[in-house]
Order: C-alpha cells, then sequence, then structure tokens
C-alpha cells in the first residue's frame, strides 16, 4: 500500500533532515567613554548611558561575520542598540528580529565606595551580581531561566532547518553555552570574547 504525504508534511520532514547552524556574536565595541574615574553614582549613570550607546564611528565588522551573516537565514539582536548597530553592520540591509530575551545580564551598582573607572566597576558588580546582589533588577537564575528561553528562541529555528545569527553580549552570550552543550549543540568555531567575537554550532547527530 501507498501512502501518500500532504505538501505540508513533505516539507516539515525535508526541513527536519537539515539542521542549520547557530551563530552567537558579541557585539562591536560601544560608543562610550571608559576613561572617566566615576564614584558609585556615577557608574550607575555610566551604564545607563552605555545601554543607550550605539557603537563607535569607527567600528567595522569582520569580513568572516560578515559572511556568516550573508549565509544566515534569520538575524537575531537583542533590544540594547549596541546589538542592533552590530546586526545592521552586518544584514546588509536585511530583516532583523530584536527580541529583549538576549539582553545583557544586569550590572547593578555594587556595594562599594571609591572611585574608578568603568571597567572596575564592571568587574566588582560582576562578582556582586554573581554572588546574589541585584537590587530590584534580574537575579541570576532569573537570567538563567531567560537564557534557556534565548536557546530556545535560536534552536527552535535551526531545528527547522534554518541558519540563525544572534548579535549579543559578552556575558549573556556565556550563559546560553551551557545550555546549547546540553541540548546536543556543539561549538565547531570558537571566536573567542572579544568585541566583534563569534561562536558557531552544529547539532550533533
Amino acid at each position: 500500500m501507498t501512502t501518500t504525504m500532504a505538501p505540508n508534511e513533505t516539507l516539515d520532514r525535508r526541513l527536519a533532515a537539515r539542521v542549520g547552524t547557530i551563530v552567537i556574536a558579541r557585539h562591536g565595541q560601544p560608543h562610550a567613554d571608559r576613561s572617566v574615574v566615576i564614584d558609585r553614582a556615577g557608574y550607575r549613570e555610566w551604564w545607563a548611558g552605555y545601554d543607550r550607546a550605539g557603537l563607535h564611528p569607527d567600528e567595522r565588522p569582520p569580513e568572516k561575520l560578515v559572511k556568516l551573516a550573508e549565509r544566515s537565514d534569520i538575524i537575531y539582536a537583542s533590544t540594547l542598540q549596541r546589538a542592533i548597530h552590530t546586526a545592521q553592520m552586518v544584514a546588509g540591509g536585511r530583516e532583523i528580529i530584536t527580541d529583549p530575551v538576549f539582553i545583557e545580564a544586569p550590572l547593578p551598582p555594587p556595594g562599594v565606595w571609591g572611585k574608578r573607572r568603568p571597567g572596575a566597576w564592571g568587574v566588582w558588580a560582576r562578582a556582586a551580581w554573581l554572588l546574589g546582589m541585584h537590587e530590584e533588577g534580574e537575579s541570576l537564575r532569573q537570567a538563567e531561566v531567560r537564557a534557556e528561553a534565548a536557546v530556545a528562541t535560536l534552536t527552535a529555528q535551526a531545528l527547522r532547518g534554518q541558519n540563525v545569527l544572534l548579535c549579543a553580549h559578552g556575558w549573556f552570550n556565556r550563559m546560553m553555552r551551557p545550555v546549547l552543550r546540553r541540548q546536543g549543540w556543539r561549538e565547531v568555531e570558537d571566536g573567542g570574547d572579544s568585541y566583534w567575537s563569534y561562536r558557531r554550532y552544529e547539532k550533533v547527530k
């Protein structure tokens, strides 16, 4: 007996037979002054400005990331301007899907005093956040749940045969890595963690 599949079922099976890749990139260098020496209140203001900033005018995307964007079927970005600007620079005018699920894990001012540069404040802030100090913002556990949701967004498309590119943030990108590994995604290209860096993932067969 011959079974005839409906056209939609045939398409679904064909897509399921091919799994796409996932590329997760960090944004380029933001247009922000890291040389200032500021106190705790100043750091709060600086970080708020950082979240509003696009990329430095001199920034240019690496050719390898542009090529990966050309081969991507879907390009995502977080809703923060530095990630959107990064995606725009590699997308070549194509559609970008923004989603707040991909925004950076928060860096509230730590409970320490004195004056220091933003980079030093960031180290203190991340350590304090990892120890459970998050003021009224997102906690580590909440960010971990969000990382699972972010990965689900990416893998839903890749498992349908789409190549996916995400332009997001340094720390939150790190938080998605163990989730991808647990779900059988292998890191096949490691571009590091600096500005414009990316990592490429394929599904383990």
